[in-house]
């Protein structure tokens, strides 16, 4: 029969029976094990061999994990990525079946480490090189590391570059075909190859009864990422050069090639190998038509001594930035190249002149541009493929939307995108420039998921590792999984309020269950800072609010130290979500405490920065600063006297615009989020493919805290949301503004809710759709009708 392995996900952890006392609880039948000379003081790239035979065929299921990346290699074939993204004390391993004939196999684990100081992202947790697998249904010292005959060799041809201007993510890799050990991912050869040196047990996160121990094992909790081949992009500029530094060269028309244009597009459509003359060196500028995340595999034969390197950028900049972290260049319009300069990260290959010799980096890059340059000795180089492995979390979206508003409209296509491309192991802030997973960026991406897919998989995780992240302060980190902690307190306010999210949108209560002790302990190093007046004052950290221009580091006046409107009410608003989790999940004497000491904050609170004169709050006790983001938090918190339409408030950026519009729907002026839509409206034309973190500016160009008016497409426009924690009803309470019509579906637990609904004169009709189990309410001018599961005519 063939060979087949299948990626499998798995709940329940194996290899737990009994033990024999109390200090075997959690441990593992295998060892990690380790290279005997690779000590982890530098970066360094390892083999790990097992040669074996079956009598018959077999089906054989394998638990696989490494420190820091692996790339698992049956007979020669990926089969496998991992470890997938977490901490020391939630060590993930992955689950293969593997379906093998009877007969000899290799299996073969390519595992980089490249450590905190030899350029490993910033998400990447590591404790030393090594790696594990264990097998079920099999004897020990078939397949077990540590039990088993398993052999390591270093590999050469690897070295590392810093990530320059993509800070925090992973070193980019430089390939030597020279020193390259072709064949290591077959098993082949015997040079090099040593028997491992075996280490500790592993053991299990969830059981273990004894520590510390290095790696705390979980199974992955995500599906594998996709990786589809993409043939994609097209040259916008070829340009013979004559220095391979390109930095200072911007693209101008007048020195393109046309003439070889077309050989380099149907090397990038996968029609013909493409060559390059021998002692030449060529630019190419290569547009993908889209943003991407993606591995760039080439394949090339001859050119002795050839240098191909691939660099990703976002965009063209109008200028050279003048230092690494300098990202107040202005790009201009995305879909313009000319008389711009590429300043971007990638690989570099040094060629070895051998025949189709592959070469791809360890991990992926991001962005819609490609820089290309070759650089040709004695020999003509060429290169037989160039093609691009998309990856990203592996999405099935289901809800969409219909409305008349061209923003709205424009913007579907790319909150879809952004919301791929953030998504993998993790969610991320940005794909091209830290790729971690921030609190306050992941509540509105997972709101947004909610919105598209009923897959809740990463939202599970997301709020689990936020949990597991928390410190001795009660807090939890800003962003995790991360080398380099990191408090913002406000974000830990927006943790317990995606804990509530997921209370009300997924049907989940074990799981909010379990988070409740995290819920009380972030509360309680808020309760620490009241003070004798009711007043809660600055927590030590990066209180940050938003980037509004003007405030140092997105933090509000007295945040940093004092007392700060806005932060107050979101502690205000914050302690009334607990207080129904408490309520729905926990302890009511918790709910009681908590409503209990909202009030006295609101009452101190409100007492302290309303400003009579101007009708609103002020952000300072001084009352010489005002914003939005007071007015939305008091509002949300239950405080409806002040206006969020009042002049010379600073504004709310794209981020903090969610609760904007949460705010202004809860007061009924939905005319305000139509008015902010000029912050996504020029996207599109601006030749944008995913929304922006920033207002131009802006640093990032794949941010998908920037999705979420599709959110609010369907949760406030539409008006769907859940009545009660675990979406068993629903509550449709529709705000089209001046919209005629709208309808959308949205993915629900129990199937899908269908809205479509047109408008005349302030009242609506249409119809419906629920799905089995699913009643509810619909919500008219104060008017309320009973909804039932399956069509409702209105």
């Amino acid at each position: 029969m063939p060979i087949k392995s299948q990626r499998i996900v798995i709940t329940e952890e194996p290899f737990q029976s009994p033990p024999k006392n109390v200090f075997e609880r959690g441990r593992w039948p295998a060892n990690w094990v380790q290279h005997p000379e690779v000590r982890g003081t530098a970066p360094a790239v390892v083999a790990f061999r097992r040669q074996f035979a079956l009598e018959t065929d077999s089906t054989v299921r394998i638990h696989v994990t490494a420190d820091e990346r692996y790339e698992l290699f049956l007979d020669g074939e990926r089969i496998g990525r991992g470890s997938e993204r977490g901490d020391r004390h939630c060590w993930f391993f992955e689950t293969y079946d593997l379906f093998l004939p009877a007969g000899d196999h290799v299996l073969v684990a390519r595992v980089y480490w490249l450590g905190a100081d030899g350029g490993s992202a910033l998400a990447q947790i590591t404790v030393r090189p090594a790696f594990f697998l264990a097998a079920e249904g099999v004897a020990v010292d078939l397949l077990h590391t540590g039990h088993s005959t398993w052999e390591a060799k270093l590999l050469s041809g690897y070295s590392f570059r810093p990530s320059h201007i993509a800070w925090g993510t992973s070193a980019k890799t430089v390939l030597s075909g020279a020193d390259y050990d072709w064949g290591h991912e077959r098993g082949e050869g015997s040079d090099g190859w040593q028997v491992v040196q075996t280490g500790p047990a592993a053991q299990s996160a969830a059981r273990t009864s004894m520590g510390p121990n290095k790696w705390m094992l979980r199974p992955a909790m995500l599906p594998a990422m996709i990786e589809e081949p993409r043939r994609i992009g097209t040259a916008r500029h070829v340009q013979s050069i004559a220095v391979e530094n390109t930095l200072d060269l911007p693209v101008k028309a007048a020195e393109h090639l046309p003439e070889e244009t077309p050989a380099w597009n149907a090397l990038l459509a996968g029609t013909a190998p493409l060559t390059v003359p021998a002692n030449s060196k060529r630019r190419v500028i290569v547009d993908l038509g889209n943003y991407f995340c993606a591995y760039s595999v080439a394949v090339l034969s001859g050119g002795k001594d050839a240098t191909l390197r691939i660099q990703w950028a976002e965009s063209l900049f109008e200028q050279i930035p003048l230092k690494p972290g300098d990202y107040s260049v202005p790009k201009g319009n995305r879909d313009e190249i000319e008389d711009k300069c590429f300043v971007g990260v990638g690989t570099t290959i040094l060629h070895d002149g051998g025949t189709k010799r592959r070469y791809e980096p360890f991990w992926w890059e991001a962005g819609r541009y490609l820089e290309i340059v070759v650089s040709t000795a004695d020999e003509p180089l060429v290169i037989e493929s160039l093609h691009h492995v998309e990856t990203h979390y592996p999405y099935a979206f289901s809800g969409h939307y219909e409305v008349p508003s061209q923003e709205l409209t424009d913007l579907a296509p790319l909150a879809t995108r952004v919301l791929e491309m953030c998504s993998h192991e993790t969610y991320m802030d940005c794909p091209y420039y830290e790729q971690l997973m921030y609190v306050g960026d992941t509540r509105l991406e997972i709101l947004v998921t909610y919105m598209l897919t009923p897959d809740d998989r990463l939202p599970r995780k997301s709020i689990f590792l936020f949990d597991e992240s928390r410190g001795p302060s009660g807090l939890t980190q800003a962003r995790y999984p991360c080398r380099a902690p990191q408090f913002i307190p406000p974000f830990s306010l927006y943790w317990i309020g995606m804990v509530y999210d997921y209370a009300l949108w997924r049907n989940d209560p074990a799981f909010v269950r379990q988070r409740m002790p995290g819920v009380r302990s972030v509360l309680d190093a808020f309760v620490q800072r009241v003070n004798s007046d009711g007043l809660l004052e600055a927590l030590p950290g990066w209180n940050f609010v938003d980037w509004v221009r003007g405030w140092s580091g997105g933090m509000p006046a007295d945040a940093d130290s004092g007392l700060s409107g806005i932060i107050n009410w979101h502690f205000v608003y914050t302690l009334r979500l607990a207080a129904e989790l408490e309520d729905g999940f926990g302890e009511p004497e918790f709910a009681t405490l908590y409503r209990r000491l909202a009030d006295r904050v609101a009452t101190a609170t409100a007492a302290m920065f309303w400003n009579a004169a101007r009708g609103v709050y002020a952000d300072d006790r001084d009352h010489r600063h005002f914003s939005e983001h007071a007015q939305c938090f008091a509002i949300l918190a239950g405080d409806r006297r002040t206006k969020l339409d009042a002049p010379d408030l600073a504004p709310a950026t794209i981020y903090f615009s969610h609760y904007l519009f949460e705010a202004a729907r809860s007061v009924r002026r939905i005319d305000l989020l139509f008015n902010r839509l000029d912050l996504w409206s020029y996207l599109s034309r601006m030749g944008l493919k995913t929304t922006v973190e920033l207002p131009e500016p802006s640093r990032s160009d794949c941010h998908a805290w920037g999705a979420h008016p599709v959110y609010h497409t369907f949760a406030s426009l539409l008006g769907i949301r859940p009545e009660g924690f675990g979406f068993h009803n629903v509550r449709i309470e529709p705000q089209l503004g001046s919209m005629p019509w709208a309808r959308g579906t949205i993915p629900h637990p129990n199937g899908s809710i269908s809205v479509d609904l047109k408008q005349t004169d302030g009242r609506h009709n249409g119809v419906i759709l629920l799905p089995p189990g699913v009643g509810g309410t619909f919500v008219e001018n104060s008017q309320v009708k009973k909804l039932q599961p399956g069509e409702n005519r209105l």
